[in-house]
């Protein structure tokens, strides 16, 4: 009874948020559920700051949920991605595909020190944008446990680019006469949320929606990789405590089984039945971790990060859209 009463209130507004947040979401697919489960928690932080405090009643919940629910969404995230079913297309598209990602990568280094971001925050851009939007992002805050507020803007600036692809991409990929596949596989590798693909794929045709999707998923499963590899290079960067951390935490748990149910759903185990609900459960916790973050964000906090973030997040889309684009015409897909 002493922890519910304890954690029992901020469980119940975050999970609150995320639920209506999830619900609005489906009408609203350009936003998506996570990021208006962050304004959420936004709103709910500035009508009652010191209730979301850390010492505030709903304060322990608030924080057990962004500590306990991540770990899960993403390995919920695993159970959608079969391995198998998508070999074929990820070894046709495997140019394109990890062509696009080094040039994100590259341009990701590059640019984050001419604007002199600082690595927490060009982290979570570069890997929002490059990889996975959202999904990337509670990844790497899983390993890296940055600063909340870079948290958030990092998420602000992934909505914006996801809105103006979603718009522009369509009649783009129009004029550019491309055909449902190359469409398909350009906003696969360029553009951020799944949910984002999916609608603008829709708008473009049902065929390049398919095939988006099908490339969306190939291009997530580089979540397990980037986890592992922030993982090395937050060690390498604390050599003080290289030497007490056990080796397992090189492969953080949350990552191994990750990987273990994308296995399990390219292995056919899981009935059809659950996949969808699954990958439901893992947006709604993925929402209700946002929304525990968005109840400490401040307008000073932003304020205080500036437009340089946005502008890297703006440099890496368009670096991603053309260097996709060219990749195609290079190998043949335009």
């Amino acid at each position: 009874m002493t922890h519910l009463r304890r954690f029992g209130p901020g469980l119940l507004v975050a999970a609150a948020l995320a639920t209506v947040a999830t619900l609005l979401g489906t009408v609203l697919p350009i936003v998506g559920g996570p990021v208006l489960a962050l304004f959420g928690g936004v709103a709910v932080g500035v009508v009652g700051r010191r209730f979301v405090a850390d010492t505030g009643p709903l304060g322990p919940g608030l924080t057990l949920t962004k500590q306990r629910f991540l770990a899960a969404a993403i390995v919920l995230l695993g159970l959608g991605m079969p391995v198998g079913s998508v070999l074929t297309v990820g070894r046709d598209t495997a140019v394109v595909l990890i062509g696009t990602l080094v040039a994100g990568a590259v341009a990701a280094v590059v640019v984050g020190r001419l604007l002199a971001l600082d690595r927490e925050s060009a982290t979570l851009v570069a890997v929002g944008t490059t990889i996975c939007g959202a999904s990337a992002i509670a990844a790497a805050t899983a390993v890296l446990k940055p600063d909340r507020h870079r948290v958030a803007y990092a998420l602000a600036t992934i909505f914006v680019f996801n809105v103006v692809a979603v718009l522009v991409y369509p009649p783009l990929g129009r004029l550019l006469g491309l055909s449902q596949e190359a469409f398909g596989l350009w906003a696969g590798t360029a553009i951020n949320d799944t949910s984002s693909v999916l609608a603008a794929g829709v708008v473009f045709g049902p065929a390049a929606a398919h095939f988006a999707v099908i490339v969306k998923l190939v291009r997530s499963l580089m979540i397990v990789p980037l986890c592992v590899g922030l993982h090395l290079a937050k060690r390498r960067s604390a050599p003080d405590h290289a030497a007490n951390t056990p080796l397992r935490q090189v492969f953080p748990l949350f990552v191994v089984l990750f990987l273990g149910a994308s296995l399990i759903a390219g292995l056919g185990i899981l009935p059809d039945s659950l996949t969808a609900p699954l990958a439901r459960l893992s947006g709604w916790l993925i929402a209700a971790v946002l929304a525990a973050i968005g109840t400490g964000l401040t307008w000073q906090q932003l304020r205080t990060a500036g437009a340089r973030p946005l502008l890297f997040g703006g440099i890496l889309a368009v670096v991603l859209g053309t260097s996709s684009l060219a990749l195609q015409l290079a190998t043949g897909w335009w």
